[in-house]
C-alpha cells in the first residue's frame, strides 16, 4: 500500500493530462500501481516485491542525496550509508546511481497550456550587484509572465523583502491591466511559509495582499521547476538576450532600460511557442479588473526622531523637521520614495538612497535648526529658565502649547525665582503643572500662600539698564565635585 501523498500525486498528474505510463515514470512506480490508484484511490493493493537486496534500506537516502547533489560519486554515498550500517559493496551502489540518473534524464513532462487569463508564474532571479560609491548592494529581478499570451513584466530590485514582493506584483499588474484567476509560486519564503508534503500553509501577508484582487496561490512542489516552466525560461532569456554587454548607474536606469526592453523587444517577438507576438495575444478583457484603489504597498515602519532630528532607515538617515526630535514617525518607503508622516500628515519627502550610512537631509530642515539656535541664542533669558530644572523646560513647553507670552511670562518667573530662590520656584512649577496652571500670576499665588521670600533686598541697580538684564545659568556644582573626586584618585 503507497502513501496518501503518493496517491493524491498521481491524481493531480492525471488531471493536468499526464498518461498512466508519464505518472508511472514520473513517480517511480510500475503502470499496473499507478493504473490501480487511479481507479480505487482507498485500495490497500500492494504492488509485487521484487528480490530484496542490501540496498533496499538505502534507496530512499541515496534519491533524496542524488536530488540534492545530482553529481555526487558512489565512493561518497557508500560512506554515508556505512554508518547507516550498509555493509555491502561499491558495485550495486554504482549500478543504482546509474539507474537513477537514466531515469532522470529519460523524464517527460507535458506541456500545459492555460486558458487566457487564467494564470501567471512568478520567479526571482538574481543578478549580481550594483555599486554605489564605496558600497554595493545585490540586484534581484522578479519576472511575472502571463501564461497564455507569454506577455512578460520585469522589475528590478535591491531586496526580496514581502513588501517588495508586494510592490512589484501591484506593478505587474497595472502593467498587464489586470489580474488572472491564479499565479503560481515556487517555495520561497514570502509566499509559502510551510510545506508538509501537499500540504501547504502559505504566508499569511501574501494571502492578505492577493485577498484584494481575488487571487488564488498555487505552489509548485519542490524540485519541479517544469511546473512553472515559463518563467523560468523567461528568467533565462532576461539573463541572456537583455543583461549582456549593458552598464546601468543605479536601480531607475535599470529599470527604464528593461522597460524599453519590454516594449520594443521582449513582448514585440514572435514568441517561439505560440508564434505570435505576447503584445497580440494580451487583452485586457480576459483579466479581471484591477480593485479602485489600489492598496498602498509601501515598506512600512514606526521610528523614533533623534537628537539629530533623523529617522534611520535602511541603513541611512533622513530628515524630519527638528520640532519634532523624540516623536515617533511613520515611515513608507518604495524604491524611489523615503516618506515620513507624523499623525497621518506627511511632513517630509526624500529620494531614496542606496549608498549605505550617508545622511539625507533637506537644506529646509537644517535651516530651520540655524534659525532655532539663534533665536535660542539671542533669548538668553529662555535659556536661564530652562537650567533651572526639569520642571522649567516643561513648564515652558505648556506655555507654548497654551498660547501664553513666552518672554514676558519667563521674565517674572526669573524676578520670582530671585525673590523666592529655585528650590521653591520648581515646587511651584510642579503644582502648577499637575493642576494645569499656565502663567506667571498662578506661580506667584501659589508662592504667595506657601513660601516666604528669601531675600529681603534687591538687587544691585546699575546705571545701565541693559546690564541689569544680564542673568547667567546656575553653574552645576556636581561637575566640579567629580573633578576633584578624579584628582584625589
Amino acid at each position: 500500500m503507497i502513501a496518501k501523498r503518493m496517491v493524491f500525486e498521481i491524481h493531480r498528474l492525471k488531471s493536468m493530462g499526464f498518461s498512466i505510463r508519464q505518472i508511472a515514470a514520473s513517480l517511480n512506480l510500475d503502470r499496473g500501481t499507478a493504473g490501480k490508484y487511479l481507479k480505487y484511490p482507498d485500495s490497500t493493493y500492494k504492488p509485487k516485491q521484487g528480490r530484496s537486496s542490501k540496498l533496499d534500506p538505502f534507496r530512499g537516502m541515496i534519491k533524496e542525496a542524488l536530488d540534492q547533489y545530482p553529481t555526487v560519486k558512489a565512493p561518497v554515498i557508500l560512506n554515508m550509508i556505512r554508518e547507516k550500517g550498509f555493509d555491502g559493496e561499491i558495485t550495486i551502489i554504482r549500478d543504482y546511481l546509474r539507474h537513477l540518473r537514466r531515469h532522470k534524464s529519460k523524464q517527460a513532462f507535458i506541456r500545459f497550456e492555460s486558458r487566457p487569463g487564467r494564470q501567471m508564474q512568478i520567479d526571482w532571479g538574481h543578478f549580481g550587484n550594483l555599486a554605489y560609491g564605496g558600497s554595493a548592494r545585490r540586484l534581484y529581478a522578479l519576472a511575472v509572465i502571463e501564461s497564455y499570451s507569454r506577455m512578460l513584466f520585469v522589475s528590478f530590485t535591491h531586496s526580496q523583502k514581502q513588501a517588495t514582493l508586494h510592490q512589484c506584483l501591484a506593478a505587474a499588474f497595472q502593467y498587464f491591466g489586470g489580474t488572472p484567476n491564479e499565479i503560481v509560486v515556487d517555495n520561497m519564503l514570502t509566499a509559502v511559509t510551510e510545506r508538509a508534503g501537499s500540504i501547504i500553509r502559505f504566508n499569511d501577508a501574501f494571502l492578505e495582499f492577493l485577498r484584494p484582487y481575488s487571487i488564488t496561490p498555487v505552489a509548485c512542489n519542490i524540485r519541479a521547476p517544469h511546473e512553472k516552466g515559463k518563467v523560468e525560461s523567461s528568467i533565462k532569456y532576461l539573463r541572456h538576450n537583455f543583461w549582456p554587454l549593458r552598464n546601468f548607474t543605479d536601480l531607475d536606469d535599470v529599470n527604464h532600460q528593461v522597460a524599453v526592453w519590454l516594449e520594443k523587444v521582449a513582448n514585440q517577438r514572435q514568441h517561439q511557442t505560440t508564434g505570435k507576438k505576447p503584445d497580440d495575444l494580451l487583452t485586457t478583457g480576459m483579466l479581471k479588473p484591477l480593485p479602485d484603489p489600489l492598496p498602498d504597498y509601501r515598506e512600512t515602519e514606526t521610528l523614533r526622531v533623534d537628537k539629530f532630528f533623523a529617522v534611520r532607515f535602511d541603513v541611512n538617515t533622513y530628515t524630519v523637521p527638528p520640532r519634532l526630535v523624540g516623536q515617533q514617525v511613520t515611515v513608507k518607503a518604495d524604491s524611489r520614495t523615503v516618506a515620513i508622516y507624523y499623525k497621518e500628515k506627511q511632513v517630509a519627502a526624500h529620494h531614496r538612497s542606496w549608498e549605505k550610512k550617508k545622511r539625507v537631509e533637506l537644506p529646509s530642515h537644517s535651516e530651520q535648526v540655524k534659525k532655532l539656535k539663534k533665536k535660542l541664542f539671542m533669548d538668553r533669558q529662555l535659556m536661564v529658565f530652562i537650567s533651572l530644572g526639569q520642571e522649567a523646560a516643561d513648564y515652558l513647553e505648556k506655555l507654548a502649547d497654551a498660547s501664553q507670552p513666552i518672554k514676558k511670562t519667563v521674565a517674572q518667573l526669573l524676578s520670582l525665582n530671585d525673590l523666592y530662590g529655585t528650590p521653591s520656584l520648581m515646587c511651584a512649577l510642579r503644582k502648577a503643572l499637575i493642576h494645569k496652571l499656565y502663567g506667571s500670576a498662578y506661580i506667584q499665588n501659589i508662592l504667595h500662600q506657601e513660601m516666604s521670600p528669601v531675600k529681603t533686598h534687591p538687587p544691585v541697580t546699575l546705571k545701565n539698564g541693559e546690564l541689569n538684564d544680564i542673568r547667567l545659568p546656575k553653574p552645576n556644582l556636581a561637575e566640579y565635585d567629580a573633578i576633584a573626586l578624579k584628582r584625589r584618585k
